[in-house]
């Protein structure tokens, strides 16, 4: 039986977004994913690589007036965040074949079956996935318990009303700073454990290990070559902050996220791995790619801001950047 999935990315993340599905492809033989394409690069480039499980769908497909007016007033990453929940709403409006769909981030990458998610998610209409903030970084949680990297969604009455709320609260208000109780497209999550009685919050070990968790978890492999995370095996990791630099190395994660522990090598060295292998099957069809490369300068003065000056300056410069 197919698994329906959804995600969206442009030109600057292919690299990322294809990872992510060839991933996923390995460790889903039944999955469908339709790809919203936030650029004509995206969308040429990613047809160019004939993957018969995916389906591009251009962004003028998708967008109507709403999304065009709000588009106006917000940047690139927020524009993003508003149509990861419109998008899956459009998949479900336009192809009655779905019963679940599952939003996914683009820079995700899957180590073995997602199978066990679908299990716990069982019968419910809603999966969400918590950030499991190691104790440092609980006061993230203000920006959001629940993190929109994994989001499922059943076609019942639920289901879609969550989803639609969702999808109107993110055309409503969806920016790059906490205010108000919102943050982005991932604070409206906290209420629907409440809100919707049906939604299964996702507890397997192996599900969101990311930059905010992992210096809680124990990473062992297997004598077939399995990563395990405290004993369990690995189901997906979210390669936040990750970036490809243009002299064609890895940075891998900012000081910030690693105080406790240096990333886990046995993970990204992976991730790099089958990184630098989408890298050439791109390049073997556009030689000269390299949207989303950016200069060792670039990566660290941003992640040096992100560690050592204080969060309420930042919150502060978003607010006047804005206005």
């Amino acid at each position: 039986m197919k698994k329906y999935f959804c995600t969206l990315f442009d030109s600057g993340y292919l690299f990322k977004g294809v990872t992510m599905l060839t991933s996923l492809k390995v460790n889903c033989s039944e999955a469908v994913v339709f790809v919203l394409c936030m650029d004509t690069l995206a969308a040429e480039a990613l047809a160019s690589l004939k993957m018969d499980f995916v389906i591009c769908v251009a962004l003028s497909q998708v967008e109507n007036a709403q999304a065009l007016d709000v588009k106006k007033g917000r940047n690139t990453a927020e524009y993003c965040w508003t149509m990861s929940s419109f998008f899956t709403y459009w998949v479900m409006e336009n192809h009655p074949e779905v019963d679940v769909i599952t939003y996914l981030d683009a820079d995700l990458m899957f180590f073995s079956a997602v199978q066990p998610i679908f299990d716990e998610m069982a019968n419910a209409s809603i999966a969400i996935t918590e950030h499991r903030f190691i104790t440092r970084l609980q006061h993230l949680e203000s920006k959001g318990r629940f993190c929109v990297q994994w989001v499922g969604f059943r076609r019942n009455a639920q289901g879609m009303r969550c989803l639609e709320r969702w999808k109107n609260q993110c055309l409503d208000w969806c920016y790059d700073r906490l205010e108000d109780g919102k943050m982005g497209d991932q604070k409206y999550l906290d209420s629907w454990p409440n809100d919707f009685p049906e939604t299964r919050i996702i507890e397997h070990a192996g599900v969101g290990v990311a930059p905010w968790n992992y210096a809680s978890c124990t990473f062992t492999k297997t004598a077939d070559q399995k990563i395990l995370v405290n004993g369990v095996p690995i189901i997906f990791y979210h390669f936040h902050q990750f970036q490809l630099l243009d002299d064609g190395t890895y940075y891998r994660l900012a000081p910030y996220y690693a105080k406790e522990e240096p990333a886990p090598d046995l993970i990204y060295s992976i991730y790099e791995r089958r990184m630098t292998q989408t890298v050439e099957s791109v390049r073997a069809i556009w030689p000269d790619f390299a949207k989303g490369m950016k200069s060792h300068a670039q990566v660290y003065s941003r992640r040096w801001v992100q560690t050592y000056i204080p969060r309420f300056i930042k919150e502060n410069l978003k607010r006047i950047i804005r206005y």
